[in-house]
């Protein structure tokens, strides 16, 4: 496999850039905005999900939703994800590279496995422990997903750039409109990842030139009655709603 770009976003980047938490609540980002779909399950992982993003980031997914043609719908996959779960993510993360890569020298391995999957830091809290990351993308109105992909598949982590070479005229309309309607809407994209969008974490204040983030790690105060375990699945994809 061909070496990807630097990663865009070092941590020792994002460690410049000072939390200012501003308070905002984790809210139900389905029953805040319906014409939002939720994915059924996580297309690499099986654990339990939950429906929380921030406020701010919340209201921004609605006006991106609104903001799409008929016919199209935004499709939620995660905004907020428990530390515990980040963590065991991650440690899957390294240990599927690994397995793929054995020929990789330890510093690079940390390098493409820290670019996909954020390691814990008190510094730089992983983008979705602060409610204020989501991964998403287009979906039809029955939540079908549309094209993003072709030619690549879903793992091979140069279709995963916000741009990769060769990319089939479809998944690049349908990449385009993600982007305007995020954008218009105050997201930025992580561009090692295209479906990777935040709103006031420090990825986002990075790329925007913003003074200061927003949200630190945050979590619920119920979020002891949950199983926090995961798998990885052994078929990675999307699941095709049930219509």
């Amino acid at each position: 496999m061909a070496k990807l770009p630097s990663p865009a976003e070092p941590v020792s980047e994002l460690r410049r850039v000072p939390i200012r938490e501003n308070g905002e609540p984790l809210v139900d980002f389905i029953q805040e905005y319906p014409a939002l779909y939720w994915v059924p399950r996580h297309p690499v992982f099986d654990y339990h999900r939950f429906r929380l993003a921030r406020r701010g980031l919340a209201d921004r997914l609605g006006a991106a939703a609104a903001a799409l043609p008929p016919g199209m719908r935004l499709a939620i996959v995660e905004c907020w994800r428990p530390l515990a779960i980040q963590q065991q993510m991650h440690r899957e993360t390294e240990r599927r590279m690994a397995a793929e890569h054995p020929q990789w020298p330890p510093l690079r391995l940390r390098r493409e496995v820290n670019r996909f999957s954020a390691p814990i830091s008190r510094q730089v809290p992983p983008p979705h422990s602060t409610g204020g990351a989501v991964d998403l993308h287009l979906a039809d109105e029955q939540g079908r997903m549309l094209d993003h992909l072709s030619p690549y598949s879903l793992m091979d982590p140069q279709g995963a750039l916000r741009e990769p070479p060769g990319l089939s005229p479809e998944a690049a309309r349908n990449r385009a409109l993600l982007r305007e309607v995020l954008e218009s809407a105050g997201l930025t994209n992580y561009p090692s990842e295209w479906w990777h969008w935040s709103y006031g974490d420090q990825g986002w204040a990075y790329r925007g030139g913003h003074p200061t983030a927003l949200y630190d790690s945050v979590q619920p105060e119920d979020l002891d009655q949950y199983e926090l375990t995961l798998t990885l699945r052994a078929d990675p994809g999307f699941e095709e709603p049930i219509l």
